[in-house]
């Protein structure tokens, strides 16, 4: 019997889900990943860019103002929606196939990224090892990290529900057991930005981006995100 098709962008490439990002907080989500995102770019200047899952469209615009060559991968046509603005006008390109089995030949992108599809879906470490394949010098990913109060994920999944409403169960992930499976494939891990401190929801349940700035600008300067910070961005280079 055939596996179910990997499909989790769907739901992340959705109205629904961007309303999560909605308002000030939002947006201060959004920056940060932003931010952080191109500092561990800052290495590959122009470079062709393979956003695998992107249909969020929440990295597509400051991807393309900074001169990179972005593709979005999507399990399907209808994950093109919120990234129409830039591949509509050709400033984008989108591509819609299986992400496990994508129709893309092997180290075609300079940098392939992922973000909010690797706690999701149910054979991680088959997407590892398609965003090893088509990269040809790194892999940029996103993960909630145990070293974060999201070892206590399922505890609190109640409570996270209840502020975001929409909210999926999710894999949380050791730091070790995310770099081996890179490894695996070649790859080591060169850049680390963990985001927050605290957890996104009680941002969200607060419903103020100045009081999130001011806790999360507290817990940094305090080596807390650094140390326990999640979710964690990750950049891995292909040895050699």
């Amino acid at each position: 019997m055939s596996l179910p098709r990997e499909n989790a962008d769907v739901e992340t490439s959705s109205e629904g889900y961007a309303r999560r990002f909605a308002g000030p907080v939002g947006r201060f989500f959004l920056d940060r990943q932003a931010e952080a995102t191109l500092d561990l770019l800052r290495p590959f200047p122009g470079a062709s860019v393979l956003d695998v899952g992107g249909g969020h469209g929440q990295v597509t615009g400051p991807l393309v103002a900074a001169g990179h060559a972005v593709t979005v991968l999507g399990s399907d046509a209808s994950c093109e929606a919120r990234v129409r603005e830039w591949t509509a006008t050709g400033r984008a390109r989108f591509v819609a196939g299986d992400l496990l089995a994508p129709p893309i030949p092997d180290r075609s992108y300079d940098v392939v990224l992922s973000y909010r599809l690797l706690p999701h879906v149910r054979r991680w470490p088959e997407l590892v090892a398609v965003l090893s394949r088509l990269s040809r010098l790194a892999v940029i990913v996103d993960y909630p990290t145990r070293r974060s109060v999201n070892a206590a994920a399922d505890l609190f999944f109640g409570l996270k529900k209840g502020v975001e409403g929409d909210t999926r169960p999710f894999t949380v992930f050791s730091d070790g057991e995310v770099e081996r499976a890179f490894a695996a494939h070649g790859y080591l891990p060169t850049g680390r930005r963990p985001q927050f401190f605290f957890p996104m929801a009680l941002h969200r349940g607060l419903r103020s981006a100045g009081l999130a700035r001011g806790l999360e600008g507290t817990a940094s300067a305090l080596g807390l995100t650094r140390a326990l910070g999640s979710p964690v961005i990750l950049r891995l280079e292909r040895r050699g």
